[in-house]
């Protein structure tokens, strides 16, 4: 693991500048060069950490995703890692753009670069996101959710690493909530069905809550700094109407 751990006050406070004043946290780590423009990582946590304080969503060490900041740091990696916040159990897609499309004026992004991660209703926010702008963003990394099958198509080639615990108390793998929503397993299979080559990690004994050893995964970090859109960037301009 990393010798480096930073404190959850390092992390900048920001409010996007629209109607929603959606709060986030946000952190440049060190090692830019030449005014290069940076790989943005989004963290959607899960429903436990819901507020408007712009404190709570970094609670357990950002369940582990504040792991990246620190792999970063280690290896003189420079990205940009922001934690927005929601409410309601539920991340709308466009509250998800308004925070990307805030942190593109704030820092210096690579709009080609754009990788949302999540965990439980987070990851559940991934896959709304992506279906909802399937040619904006570079990659996924869901842990521990659920999403209905119906369009996934348009997602199925944007690189995607999904994790779950094969024994999740919360989420179950296989079915879900026994609704439309159906667990990573049943995703996965559906991605790979329509073409997808989605990374699948699943930890057969493990429950809900794996998110630390997720985010401490070899060669994750690189991964995902290493996706690129093959096509134009977005700004989300439109994104209220989503």
């Amino acid at each position: 693991m990393p010798a480096h751990a930073i404190d959850n006050a390092a992390l900048g406070k920001y409010w996007t500048d629209d109607s929603m004043r959606v709060p986030y946290r946000a952190i440049v780590t060190p090692g830019r060069e030449n005014n290069e423009l940076l790989p943005l990582v989004i963290f959607l946590h899960g429903d436990w950490q819901d507020g408007t304080d712009n404190e709570s969503q970094l609670g357990g060490y950002g369940n582990g995703s504040m792991e990246l900041i620190d792999r970063a740091i280690s290896t003189n990696v420079p990205f940009v890692y922001i934690a927005p916040e929601t409410t309601n159990a539920y991340w709308p897609p466009a509250r998800v753009a308004a925070v990307v499309r805030d942190a593109f004026k704030r820092f210096p992004i690579d709009r080609r670069r754009v990788i949302l991660t999540g965990i439980s209703d987070g990851a559940t926010g991934v896959w709304d996101t992506l279906k909802t702008w399937p040619a904006c963003f570079a990659a996924g990394v869901p842990m521990s959710g659920m999403t209905e099958t119906s369009g996934l198509a348009p997602i199925a080639l944007v690189p995607q690493w999904v994790f779950h615990g094969g024994k999740d108390n919360d989420t179950d793998v296989e079915k879900g909530y026994d609704g439309e929503m159906v667990g990573s397993r049943a995703v996965v299979r559906a991605l790979r069905a329509m073409g997808g080559r989605p990374i699948y990690t699943e930890y057969p004994e493990e429950m809900h809550v794996i998110w630390h050893r997720a985010y401490a995964t070899p060669g994750l970090l690189g991964w995902m700094l290493n996706q690129r859109l093959r096509g134009k960037a977005c700004d989300f301009a439109d994104y209220a109407t989503r």
